[in-house]
């Protein structure tokens, strides 16, 4: 089997080079890995210990950032490095401040992680949810450096569960803790003789609540809604544009704010010639209250439009799976989305709290659009979701407090 996960990882690294000149993420991808080893010991002392987090994009860093942020109050001399595997990751927090390093992953080989890890010397590692690298694992394990796998959550169907896994259970065997999101986490990791496991919650609760108990106002964003109600749709796709395209229409006294998960100029012209009552936010003015329609066309301010929204309607359900919902219901937003939401713990829960529903079509995006614009108790009970499933961050930088000297 190992001989085949090699393989997979340079068939990607090929496929990768072959398309980068096409397209911008692999360009991005495969620019930031050029003489990456060189940049790690140019600005890495290697006789210093670092405490090593590595999350595979955006969303993840989100996640694992209230354990940063926490180890970092706690042991302000640890110097922490960052790496990501994706560059919609590393290209909006390359800046982040209060990492000593933050760079790409190298690709996953015997020799990388062998290196990589020689340079950065981990007093402990770090990983968010999932992206399990067989020979990473392998030289922490060999090393006796601890690793941790933070808001983990796993299911039946995945390879570590089959009995063809063998392989990729013995990643497993590398990590030092599990610290998982639910129940059926701890069952699966039990199940296969896994006893260093945790229910500890999801650190993204901690994340969204403070950010919406610490959020500042957007004066541009308030003159823009002019105290009617917001539908805010966070992170759309194509195909959530197109099933919002008829509601705006149907509901002329609601303002709407749009924030694509792509921003590339392409696909916001896509979105004027659908909306052309729109507007987009770098050239909101004061004067433009009297459209109906704001494109967000930049990165980083979603989770603090949250706090105009009355309803949201969250993007990705149609495609791979559905976006963040806890920075929306984290504000008290009933929200909306997409029918491929089975792999998110937080949205089954919000569904079956009545807080939020799941649509497969224009009707019922309509029908749950009233539903919700007639009930605004269902916001609040969103909110209380957020605020009682709090406090992951705590019992997690317990145990990893132990590992630290």
């Amino acid at each position: 089997m190992l001989w085949l996960y090699n393989f997979g990882i340079f068939l990607y690294n090929l496929v990768v080079k072959s398309i980068a000149p096409y397209n911008s993420k692999a360009k991005l991808f495969n620019q930031g890995r050029k003489h990456l080893f060189s940049i790690l010991h140019e600005k890495i002392t290697k006789e210093q210990k670092h405490i090593w987090f590595h999350f595979a994009s955006l969303g993840e860093f989100e996640q694992g950032r209230p354990v940063l942020e926490k180890i970092k109050v706690l042991y302000p001399h640890k110097k922490i490095i960052i790496t990501f595997f994706s560059p919609s990751g590393y290209e909006v927090r390359k800046n982040y401040a209060l990492a000593d390093g933050i760079f790409y992953l190298p690709l996953d080989t015997a020799s990388n992680a062998r290196r990589f890890i020689e340079i950065v010397n981990p007093e402990i590692a770090v990983f968010t949810k999932y992206e399990f690298w067989h020979h990473y694992f392998k030289v922490l394990k060999e090393k006796n450096i601890p690793l941790f796998l933070i808001s983990g959550i796993f299911r039946p169907n995945q390879m570590f569960f089959k009995w063809y896994g063998g392989f990729y259970r013995n990643m497993l065997n590398c990590i030092t803790w599990f610290f998982v999101q639910n129940e059926e986490s701890v069952t699966l990791l039990h199940q296969i003789g896994l006893k260093n496991v945790e229910l500890s919650g999801d650190t993204r609760f901690d994340r969204v609540y403070e950010n919406a108990e610490a959020v500042k106002p957007l004066p541009l964003i308030e003159e823009f809604i002019s105290r009617a109600p917001v539908l805010l749709a966070g992170s759309t796709w194509p195909a959530d544009e197109n099933l919002l395209t008829q509601l705006t229409l149907k509901h002329p006294n609601w303002k709407f704010v749009l924030a694509p998960h792509e921003i590339g100029a392409d696909h916001i012209r896509q979105i004027e010639k659908q909306f052309p009552s729109a507007i987009r936010y770098s050239v909101l003015q004061k004067s433009s209250a009297d459209k109906q329609v704001l494109i967000i066309d930049n990165i980083g301010l979603l989770s603090a439009l949250y706090q105009y929204g009355t309803i949201a309607y969250i993007g990705g359900g149609f495609g791979a799976g559905i976006h963040n919902t806890l920075e929306a219901a984290a504000f008290g937003l009933p929200v909306i989305f997409g029918p491929r939401y089975e792999k998110f713990q937080e949205a089954k829960d919000l569904v079956l709290k009545k807080a939020a529903i799941s649509v497969h079509n224009e009707q019922e995006l309509e029908d749950a659009f009233e539903h919700f614009s007639s009930q605004p108790a269902f916001g609040q009970m969103a909110k209380d979701y957020v605020k009682e499933r709090k406090g992951a961050t705590e019992g997690i930088l317990k145990e990893i407090s132990k590992y630290l000297n």
